[in-house]
C-alpha cells in the first residue's frame, strides 16, 4: 500500500492487486455529521444525489448512460463520518472511468430542472430506510440515547427537511466541504502505482478550490435505560447499544477478540443462550462499529412479542457472565481468537471494491489507511480483556421496538 498526496492537498491510497479489474473510492468528510443546524439535517445526502445530476460538460442522461457502458459496479454512499463515490471498471477502462467520476464531483451543474423531483426520489427513499424495522429500531434507539449529537436523527434526515432543500443549501454544503484538503481517492488496481498516478493527476489536479474542515468528531454520553416504541410489524426488535468512544486502541481490539466469542457466529454465547438453548429468535448477533462521530458495541435481535422480557433477561444474565469469565481466555484461545478475526476480515477484503471503500474511509476518519489490515500486536492477556469488557457492558440504552 503506497499513500501519496497531490500539490493541491488531494490524498491517494493505492494497493496492487493482480486481476483485470480496478476499483476506487473517491470520498470526503462530509457526510452527515458536518450537519450542525438541525433544519439542515439530511442535506449531505442531498448533495450526494444531485452531484449526478449533470455537469458543466455532461447531462444526467450522459452521465448514466456512461456509468452503464463503463461500470460492472458503481454507487456513492452518506454515511455520518463521511460521502463516497465508487466503482469497478475493467483496468483498460479506469482512465475513462475516474475522468467521468472527476468530471461529476469538480465540476456539477446542479441545475434547477428535477432538483424538486430529486427531492421527491429522496423523500421515497426515506420511507424505505423507515420500512426496515431493523433500522427503525436502531433509529428509534439512537433518538432516545442521545441528545444532542448529529446520530441522533437519521442519515437521510427528515421529510420536512428535504421538502424545503434550497439549490443555494446543496450549493452552500457542497462549497464547504468538496474541496481538495479533504478529498482522499484510493485506487485497487494491478496497473502500476505511476500509471494510476498520472491518470489521478491528469483530471485531479484540475480541482483548485481552497477550504479546511474540522478533523474532530463529536461524542455523547448514552442515555441508560429501556426505551419502547410500537410498529406495525409481525415481530419485535431489540437492540442495545453501549458507546465505545472512548477506548484505546489496545482496548478495542480487546473488545474485538471477546466480541468474537460473544455475538459472532453460531457458537457463541449470546447464540447459544438465545437461539440453541431457548429458541427465543432466527438471528442475534453483537458488533462494534469503529467509525468517526458513531463509537458504539452493540447487541441485536428479532423475537416475538411474548418473548421480549425473557429475551431481555437471558441477555442480561450472559453480559453477567461474561465479566466473570475468569480462566477462560488463556493464551491459546487469545491467539486462536486472533486468528479468526484476521481471517474474516481478509475475506470482508477479498473484493476489490470493497478493500477500495476501506482504505478510502479509513483515511478520512483517521488520517491513515493502515488500520483497514487491523493490528493485532498488541500484548492483550485476558486481565486485560475481562477489565475492558467490564469497562464497556455497563448502563445500556435498550430499544424494544414492538407490534
Amino acid at each position: 500500500m503506497k499513500e501519496n498526496i497531490l500539490i493541491n492537498g488531494v490524498k491517494v491510497i493505492y494497493e496492487q492487486k493482480i486481476g483485470e479489474i480496478t476499483s476506487f473510492c473517491i470520498g470526503f468528510k462530509a457526510g452527515a455529521s458536518e450537519e450542525k443546524e438541525e433544519g439542515k439535517y439530511g442535506i449531505a445526502h442531498a448533495v450526494e444525489h444531485c452531484i449526478f445530476k449533470g455537469t458543466k460538460n455532461r447531462t444526467e442522461k450522459e452521465i448514466n448512460s456512461l456509468c452503464d457502458e463503463i461500470f460492472g459496479f458503481n454507487n456513492a454512499m452518506t454515511n455520518f463520518p463521511y460521502v463516497v463515490y465508487y466503482g469497478t471498471t475493467l483496468s483498460k477502462d479506469f482512465e475513462a472511468g475516474f475522468e467521468l467520476y472527476s468530471d461529476i464531483i469538480i465540476n456539477p451543474s446542479f441545475p434547477e430542472e428535477g432538483f424538486e423531483e430529486e427531492k421527491n426520489i429522496i423523500c421515497e427513499e426515506l420511507k424505505e430506510w423507515k420500512d426496515d424495522k431493523e433500522q427503525f429500531c436502531e433509529d428509534e434507539l439512537f433518538k432516545n440515547a442521545f441528545g444532542s449529537v448529529r446520530i441522533k436523527e437519521c442519515i437521510i434526515g427528515k421529510h420536512t427537511n428535504i421538502k424545503k432543500f434550497t439549490l443555494d443549501d446543496i450549493k452552500e454544503f457542497y462549497n464547504k466541504y468538496y474541496v481538495p484538503s479533504n478529498c482522499v481517492i484510493s485506487v485497487v488496481s494491478s496497473l502500476s502505482e505511476e500509471t494510476i498516478m498520472e491518470i489521478i493527476e491528469k483530471y485531479m489536479l484540475a480541482f483548485k478550490k481552497s477550504g479546511k474542515v474540522d478533523r474532530e468528531y463529536e461524542y455523547e454520553s448514552n442515555k441508560s435505560g429501556l426505551f419502547y416504541s410500537k410498529r406495525d410489524i409481525e415481530g419485535a426488535r431489540i437492540q442495545y447499544i453501549f458507546p465505545v468512544h472512548n477506548l484505546s486502541n489496545k482496548e478495542i481490539k480487546a473488545l474485538r477478540i471477546f466480541n468474537n466469542i460473544f455475538g459472532e457466529g453460531t457458537s457463541s454465547f449470546i447464540y447459544d443462550e438465545i437461539r440453541t438453548k431457548y429458541g427465543l429468535a432466527y438471528e442475534i448477533y453483537s458488533k462494534i462499529k469503529n467509525e468517526g462521530g458513531i463509537k458504539l458495541y452493540s447487541i441485536n435481535m428479532g423475537t416475538s412479542k411474548e418473548n421480549i422480557a425473557k429475551s431481555i433477561e437471558i441477555i442480561d444474565n450472559t453480559i453477567d457472565k461474561a465479566k466473570e469469565l475468569k480462566g477462560y481466555f488463556t493464551n491459546l484461545k487469545i491467539k486462536s481468537l486472533e486468528k479468526s478475526i484476521k481471517l474474516k476480515r481478509a475475506l470482508q477484503l477479498e473484493r476489490s471494491i470493497q478493500l477500495a471503500m476501506q482504505l478510502c474511509v479509513h483515511y478520512i476518519m483517521y488520517g491513515s489507511s493502515i488500520d483497514v489490515y487491523y493490528d493485532l500486536d498488541f500484548d492483550i492477556d485476558e486481565k486485560f480483556i475481562i477489565r475492558t469488557i467490564s469497562k464497556v457492558l455497563t448502563n445500556p440504552s435498550i430499544q424494544v421496538v414492538e407490534p
